[in-house]
């Protein structure tokens, strides 16, 4: 259950922090406006809350597997919402940063 809730509580941070980034570049960038800005900073603030639900409490670790989850996290929402094709070194790249997510939060410790 403690990975399950990991990697659904990454998976919304993701949603919040790229969400809110891509809601502030729409409202500067594409000019709709402060109401676009204010939900992306809203969804920014969210996702602040949501990396200290991790069950692991160590601050660093979460935020440092987080950088995995967020640089595979922002090439997908490239793809999904704007259209991105990401070439092979962006997929092995996104690889790359996933396993380093595994090898940060879930590899076997030892107290």
């Amino acid at each position: 259950m403690t990975l399950t809730r990991s990697l659904i509580l990454f998976g919304l941070a993701a949603l919040a922090e790229i969400g809110g980034a891509w809601l502030i570049w729409q409202g500067v960038r594409e000019h709709r406006g402060w109401l676009w800005i204010g939900a992306g900073v809203l969804a920014l603030g969210a996702y602040g809350f949501v990396a200290t639900l991790q069950p692991d409490a160590n601050f660093g670790r979460i935020l440092a597997a987080y950088g995995g989850v967020f640089v595979a996290g922002s090439l997908a929402w490239g793809m999904v919402v704007d259209g991105f094709k990401p070439d092979r070194y962006d997929v092995a790249g996104a690889l790359i940063c996933l396993v380093g997510v595994a090898v940060i939060m879930y590899a076997p410790r030892v107290d």
